[in-house]
This record gives structure tokens, sequence and C-alpha cells, in this order.
């Protein structure tokens, strides 16, 4: 009888919309000019140099005859920046961090006793509070004997003081080495001595870290720690070490006595940052990214996001050792944005280190701009459908057609004004309920995850695609393009040309569209790898005045001038039968399941078929056991049952058959691993950004994979 009414209720509330939309259709044309719309969304964005060349580079059309250089004209470092924006927004608010008022011990049901935290509001340093700290800190760090030039390196979590410290550098012309806070010993082991760091930042919580490796790094000399939360316990460092507050530090440069009697100040060509990868395919490799790299990117990633001014507030939280957070938080602040910060257990009110019922960061801090990576945004798109499936069933068919009556008028070129407010309004409280735009960088995002991010958010998702060698610029998604699963045109800053991978069947004659490799070339294109001129000239090279980069990753152009990511050459695996299987792409399609967290698959060239290694939703699994029986909540014992692998695998099958991201029979996982282990930064199988280390997760389920092909 529930299913009767429900279907009489959605069926009244479409003959309700339908006479809506015709009552209304003249008013909301004149006012939303859904045509106008739709032409600038469908316009030409980007054409080739040489139009009957297909090889030919792609330009933006505003920054067609001209790459754009800097962010600010006149500023060609960024300590010119940051002097300009300092004189420009003065007292206005800059940097903000959440007061922290009472931790608190919580039981969970397995026994497991986890921190729950209670913050207050954001408290805020001012522009020439930040110059201010950032002068005196820089000051001091030339008293503890740092030079001109020398590198110096910042490895600790997001926050303010990561940016105070990062623009004291500036200021003085130290390189910033950067080391994801997640690495294991030895990647932060080899940064350390390969970089010649003769002083290490670091945040107090991370300072314990370098008691066990300081005798494997011996031109260390200097630890200075962040002033936040309790005083570390600097006891037990060797006698040669000498440990320091950041406020120590500050207070040293405030002295008259040791104010630089000259400043070496930087130029456009020199060294910025040294930015360590993430290691997603190997050891780390360090990116020399200069001033004007730096600002190039910079300059190419704001024009794509419109009138950003005082009025809008950020939310850092991603890795600052990551180029697409640095370089989106220095943007920011380029136009008075300011910078409130988070961290991803602090995010939302159901964040795991959130006390329940009082407010995550976003609800405290309401910000207009977010930068987020893929793996996110697919979290937040199944923990809405999942609280959706578990409502009523009236509540259910409620939400669908007011998603799918969206989808149609946004296509459409209309806005939904009543139902964003009645419905969509308590999906947007999430993330504070203000976000006029999303970025996605780090990795592909699904077409079906940026269109439910664009609806259920009611906000453009400015797809990106960069990488750390070309300062995370390259392209971006503009906010007026109704399209989804692309990345927009080349920004201003650069330009991008395809060349031919013969071996993967990519060919920029292809019809219709042109298909190969992605080069990426201009001024936010960086100077190399530290200390390693072999991958340096095979990755970097020089022409037609430009400094070029080759991605690795296959594009098409398509008629507009925007950019589709299709294939990734490293990730691309020859099977015994000849077919080529696209990793990523099999790991994109099973990843839209329900019932996946993340997964990796894996194809031997010498076999005939692919596997996979799935990280199951936890709740979703355990759901499932308790139909088959099995009443237990120990993930290693549901993840082992011959039933419910037979049951993911079959459910898997029908994802891959089922959307626009069909797999090709030969595409499909024959065999799974359910893996009871969550993958995270700190187990070392994912990079800070969630991507996959492959070669790390091959090794840790080794004897698995050898079991799946026996």
């Amino acid at each position: 009888m529930a299913d009767f009414w429900t279907k009489v209720t959605v069926g009244l509330l479409k003959g309700v919309a339908f006479v809506y939309d015709i009552i209304t259709f003249l008013p909301y044309y004149l006012i939303d000019k859904p045509s106008e719309k739709l032409k600038i969304s469908r316009r030409i964005k980007a054409r080739p140099v040489e139009p009957t060349n297909p090889g030919s580079s792609w330009r933006a059309l505003e920054s067609f005859d001209k790459l754009t250089e800097t962010v600010v004209p006149g500023c060609t470092t960024l300590d010119e920046l940051f002097l300009y924006v300092t004189n420009k927004y003065q007292d206005q608010p800059c940097l903000g961090t959440r007061e922290l008022l009472e931790e608190q011990d919580e039981v969970q049901p397995n026994g497991k006793v986890f921190k729950k935290s209670i913050y207050g509001r954001y408290q805020w340093l001012t522009y020439q509070d930040v110059d201010k700290q950032a002068s005196r800190f820089g000051a001091g760090l030339l008293s503890l004997g740092q030079k001109p030039k020398q590198n110096i390196c910042l490895f600790a979590e997001t926050r303010a003081e990561w940016m105070v410290a990062a623009v004291g550098c500036f200021k003085y012309n130290l390189p910033v080495v950067t080391l994801y806070s997640t690495l294991g010993d030895e990647a932060i082991i080899h940064g350390v001595n390969e970089s010649e760091v003769t002083i290490i930042i670091t945040s107090n919580l991370l300072l314990d870290k370098f008691k066990r490796i300081l005798t494997r790094i011996p031109g260390v000399k200097h630890l200075v720690y962040m002033n936040h939360g309790k005083k570390p316990d600097t006891s037990n460092f060797p006698h040669d070490v000498q440990v320091h507050s950041m406020l120590y530090v500050q207070q040293l440069g405030s002295k008259s006595e040791n104010a630089p009697t000259t400043v070496s100040k930087p130029t456009k060509d020199d060294i910025a940052v040294i930015m360590y990868t993430s290691g997603s395919t190997g050891i780390p490799k360090g990116v020399m990214i200069s001033n004007v790299n730096l600002l190039s990117g910079m300059s190419g990633q704001a024009n794509r996001v419109p009138k950003m001014d005082q009025n809008d507030i950020y939310i850092g939280y991603l890795p600052l050792a990551h180029v697409l957070e640095l370089s989106a938080e220095l943007t920011c602040l380029t136009h008075g944005v300011r910078v409130g910060y988070s961290s991803p257990l602090t995010l939302t009110d159901q964040s795991g280190k959130i006390k329940k019922g009082s407010k995550g960061d976003a609800t405290e801090l309401r910000p207009t701009l977010m930068a987020t990576v893929p793996v996110i945004m697919d979290r937040l798109y199944k923990n809405v459908w999942e609280k959706v499936n578990d409502g009523s069933t009236f509540q259910k068919a409620l939400f669908i057609f007011a998603y799918s009556y969206k989808k149609k008028q946004m296509l459409n070129g209309f806005q939904t004004r009543m139902l964003d407010k009645i419905i969509f309004k308590r999906i947007c409280r999430l993330l504070g309920g203000r976000i006029r735009m999303l970025l996605s960088g780090g990795a592909p995002l699904s077409a079906d995850t940026q269109q439910f991010m664009n609806i259920c958010f009611c906000c453009p998702i400015g797809q990106g695609y960069g990488l750390t060698e070309t300062c995370g610029a390259g392209s971006i998604h503009d906010v007026t393009d109704m399209s989804t699963g692309r990345v927009g045109a080349p920004l201003t800053c650069c330009q991008i040309k395809l060349v031919n991978w013969e071996e993967g069947g990519y060919n920029v004659d292809d019809t219709p569209n042109p298909r190969g490799e992605i080069i990426i070339g201009g001024n936010n294109v960086a100077m190399g790898y530290y200390k390693n001129p072999e991958k340096t000239k095979e990755d970097f090279f020089e022409s037609d005045g430009y400094r070029w980069f080759s991605t690795g990753d296959i594009g098409e152009f398509q008629k507009d001038g925007c950019l589709k990511i299709i294939d990734r050459k490293k990730d691309l695996v020859k099977l015994q039968t000849g077919e080529y299987v696209s990793l990523g792409k099999v790991e994109t399609v099973l990843k839209m399941s329900a019932l996946v967290d993340n997964c990796c698959a894996y194809a031997d060239s010498t076999r005939m078929f692919t596997v996979c290694l799935i990280v199951p939703n936890v709740k979703k699994i355990k759901s499932v056991a308790e139909t088959f029986g099995i009443n237990t909540h120990d993930m290693e014992t549901i993840c082992e049952n011959k039933q419910i692998q037979q049951y993911v695998m079959d459910c898997l099958k029908t994802q891959a058959n089922t959307g626009a991201g069909k797999l090709e029979r030969f595409e499909i996982p024959v065999k799974i691993t359910l893996c009871a282990e969550p993958w995270t930064p700190d187990t070392g199988l994912v990079t800070d950004a969630f991507k996959l280390k492959r070669k790390n997760i091959q090794l840790h389920y080794q004897a698995d994979i050898d079991k799946m092909y026996s």
C-alpha cells in the first residue's frame, strides 16, 4: 500500500511540475536566459595554433597571442607578490585557525578509544600579522646560520604556521623543500639527504619522528617546531641537533642585532620550492619550481575562478606539500580571500575527530571556495545516496524525482530555485552551505560524480588537470560549461599539444578527434628534477622558445578545444591475448559501486585476465554479511568469506556492464580479493592526495595476487 501511495504522490508531483513549468516558462526564460547559457557553454574555448596541423599546440582563446606569466602585473617573485597583497589588504583577515576547546576520549563498540574534539570559533591573522611574523621568522632562520639559496625543509601538516614559514622563506630567498607529512622514514631520509638541508621546520606532533632517524640525516643541525597544542618533549635528541620553537626563532628575528645587513632578494628564475612528489611510482622525486613557474601557474588558475575577492572564504585541508593546495591558497591570498584551515578529520560534522553534536570546520567557516580530490567527492556521492537509500520509500522516490528534474532543467539552461531551497539545501550544509565553486584535481573525476556534485551541492565543479611538474596548471573545466567528464581548455599560462603513442594506438590524426600523449608547454613548466639530470632529460625539453613536459597521460581534444583524459601510459597493460587494459579506467568504473571504498586493478602481461584488490565499504559489507547470517563485526572474517566474495564479484560485474563507463569483457576482473585493511596515507598504500601507490600495494598484497592467478 505504501508503494501505491508513493507512486501516486510522485505522479502528482510530476503533474504539478509540468503545470509549474508551463506557468513559469516565460518569466524564467527571461530571467535565466537559457539559450544564452547554452551558447556560452558550447562556445569554442581553445583552438590549435596551426589549424591544418593535427599535432599543433592548442591555446585558450583569451591567451592565444600571449601566454600569461604572473598573477599580478609587475610581480615576478613570491616576495614581491606578498608585499603587494600586504599593502593592498593590510588589516583584512588572512589566515584562520580554529580554537581547540576540549578533547574527550570516546570508547567505540569494539573497545577502541578515539579522541574526539570540540572546537570554537576561527581566530584570524591579518595580512599585516602574517607579513610581520614571516619577516621575523625568515630573519630568525638567517641568525641560525641559514644562507640565501640554501635549501630548507618544511615537513608539517597543513596549517597557518606552514604558510607563515613558507612566506618567511620566500622573503629571504630560501628554497623550500616540501615533504608530505605522511611519508615513511625512507622517503623522508632520501628527501632530506638529497636536498642537503640543515634546518627542518616541522610540527610538534611530528617532532618525535626525527628521534629515530636523525642518525641517518647527519646534515641536520636544527629542528624548528610549530607552536600549537601541547609543548612537545624535546629531550633525548642528539646533543649536536638544536630544537627550537617557531616562536623562539621569530623572537630571534625580531632582535635588532639579528636584522640582516643585506637581503638577498629572489629573482624570477631562482628556485622557490623543491616539491617532492608523493612517490606513487617509487622514490619521491624533487621537482624544482622557480618563482616564475609558480606565478605563471597561478595566473592560469586564477582566470578560471571568476570574481575572487575579499568576500570569499577558502577552506584549506589538503596537504600544502601538494602543488594543488599550495597554488590554490597562494592564488586565493593574492585576491584578498581569507584562508581558514581544516583537516580531513575535522572537515564536516561527521568527520572522525569531531565530537558528535558539535560543529565541523566547514559548518563553522562556511567557505565559498574549496579544492578537493576525487576520492573525497566519491565518498560524498556514496554517503548521500546511502542516506537516500536508507530512507523511506517515499523519501527515496522524492529525491530521485528532484534529482532527475533538476538534471533535466540544468541541461536546458534553467535554474531550480525552489527545489534547491527545499531539497538540496540540506546537502549543501555538509560543506557549510555557501560553496560557489569546487576545484577538483589530483586524479580523474568520474562524469557521474561530477554531475551529482553539480546538482546536489548547487555549484559548478571545476575539474582540473595538472601535475607537480607544471605547477598544478594545465587545464580547468570552465564554470559555464555544462558538460561533464572533461578537464576543460588549456589555461592562459600554457599550451597543450598531443603526440602520437603508437604502442597504445593513439594518434593525432585519429577521427573524429585527435588523440595522443599530453605535452604541456609554458612558463609554468618546472625547471626539472633535483639532482636527477637523466630523468629531467627524459621528461622535459625545450622547443619553440618554451619549456615542455611530457605527462605520460593520454588525452583527446574535442571540437570546442576542451581536453578529455582517456588513458595513462603507465596504467596500460597488454594482456597475453594482445588486448590493452587501462587499470585506471577499470578502477574508476568499479569505484562507482556502493560496496567499494577503494580498489586497485592488476594485470600481469603474461596472463590472460585482470584481477582486482577491493577495499569494501565497511557499513555496506557488514550489512551484506548479516543477510548471509554472518553475525560478526570482524572485517577479516567477513572479507575471507566465500559467499560474500562471490556476492561482491557479481555486483561488480553488474556495475562493469552498466552505464556510460561500461567495461569490455577482457577489462572486467575475473577474480577479486577483499581487503580488510583501509588504505590511508599512513599505511603507505596511497599518497596524501589518495592516489594509489601501485608498487607498494602490489608488494603488500603479492601473496593475494599470486593466489588469484594460481
